[in-house]
């Protein structure tokens, strides 16, 4: 009787580990993913940052006009923001979107 009690009682310390090791591993998975967007979501925006610093050196804007161009042109093209960000980090020339929307206000502040 009694090595029957010792068998339920590790049976269930088993099951308890079990139960931990299962939790635990959907922790690990649940934080890395956690990791990853949370990474995905700072490269976004250091690439924005960085779009914003190169508009406003080539335009000459203060760095929030250079969100606003970058923002409206996004927008207007339904591009989304980061991949319109990335090319204007990568190339020397500055995407048509943002010439469109510039030339736009530039008509705009004029009227």
């Amino acid at each position: 009787m009694a090595s029957q009690l010792a068998d339920g009682r590790n049976g269930g310390l088993e099951l308890a580990a079990s139960e931990r090791e299962e939790r635990l591993a959907e922790l690990v998975v649940a934080l890395a993913d956690e990791n990853a967007n949370l990474q995905r979501a700072l490269d976004t925006r250091v690439v924005i940052e960085q779009a914003k610093g190169v508009l406003a050196e080539r335009f000459g804007l203060e760095i929030h006009e250079a969100f606003d161009v970058l923002r409206m042109s996004a927008r207007s093209n339904r591009t989304r923001l980061r991949d319109l960000a990335e090319r204007v980090v990568e190339s020397r020339q500055t995407p048509p979107e943002i010439e469109q929307t510039r030339l736009g206000q530039g008509r705009a502040s004029r009227a």
